[in-house]
């Protein structure tokens, strides 16, 4: 990669660690529909003007039920279950459990009829991954409740969902206008709830702080900044920060907060991202009459979500 190249991919690889952190210190201070309101409408009211003055929205006509259900699934159902679960689990945990997201991304491809073949190496990558997110819900690991590891999980399901349907409804459309109308969506959406749940003082330093960084850096800079990757670099590098940022989750976590680091935790570290590099590990072409054919935008490398 070109010295740009290291350089953006340095940043999206802490940039999307750190919201872990940020969630569990902003939890603290509002409530979850608070938290998520600030961060979608603070980011869409820098994403929105930039999508506008690029000329992006007009593509987007005739789109609107399925960047709808993309914005349901990738941003509006996983940041409500992701901050709730934060409440109990520790960012560390969520972290890890979140860097499932490619294996089960594979094995939803396989089920709704994606072109991908599933080979030893890969199975192995699926059970390994598996393994690892079990290790995690044991006794030994366990530092919240099931409940909290049931809302983890379906926050990383939604955020393997989300690039299914982008590839699949969306893959034409220009990716900085879906994600900054997706995230205007998700702001009226959540309107309500955060006005009722609207904090009666101000909340401290370190909250705002938190809401202002889930926002401004974790996500309207870090979409300006992993489109500018995916170009400089191509989709298929720009996914391996999936492989980075639990890493930079579980060192903040332990570093910043004082969360624990459990032989369990680290095992399933280890499990879980060899099972993600093995699970996506591409298949070798099938021998048929159209082998040379090339393949769909379903079978095109998916960029991660954002935590």
């Amino acid at each position: 990669m070109s010295r740009r190249g290291w350089i953006l991919f340095t940043a999206m690889s802490l940039i999307w660690g750190v919201p872990y952190l940020l969630i569990k210190v902003a939890d603290g201070g509002v409530s979850v529909p608070v938290l998520v309101f600030a961060r979608v409408a603070g980011a869409a009211v820098v994403l929105l003007p930039l999508a506008v003055h690029r000329g992006q929205l007009r593509a987007l006509r005739g789109h609107w039920r399925w960047l709808a259900i993309f914005a349901g699934v990738e941003i509006i159902l996983p940041w409500l279950f992701l901050s709730e679960a934060e409440r109990r689990l520790s960012s560390s945990m969520s972290g890890l459990l979140i860097a499932s997201v490619p294996i089960i991304g594979v094995a939803l491809a396989r089920l709704t009829g994606g072109g991908e073949r599933l080979t030893r190496l890969r199975w192995a990558g699926l059970l390994g991954g598996l393994a690892g997110v079990a290790l995690l819900a044991g006794p030994g690991a366990l530092h919240g409740d099931l409940g909290a590891i049931a809302l983890v999980m379906l926050t990383a399901v939604g955020y393997a969902t989300g690039p299914l349907i982008a590839s699949r409804k969306l893959a034409d459309l220009p990716g900085l206008g879906v994600t900054a109308v997706c995230l205007g969506f998700a702001a009226v959406v959540y309107a309500p709830a955060a006005a009722l749940t609207w904090p009666r003082s101000v909340p401290s330093a370190a909250v705002l702080g938190s809401l202002a960084g889930l926002a401004l850096v974790c996500t309207a800079l870090a979409f300006v900044l992993f489109f500018q990757l995916i170009a400089e670099v191509g989709p298929a590098r720009a996914t391996v920060i999936t492989y980075v940022n639990p890493a930079v989750a579980v060192a903040l976590g332990v570093g910043v907060l004082g969360e624990p680091l459990t032989p369990e935790i680290i095992a399933a570290f280890g499990l879980i991202l060899a099972g993600s590099v093995l699970a996506t590990r591409p298949s070798p072409p099938a021998v048929t009459e159209d082998a040379h054919a090339e393949p769909g935008p379903a079978d095109q490398p998916r960029a991660p979500a954002t935590p």
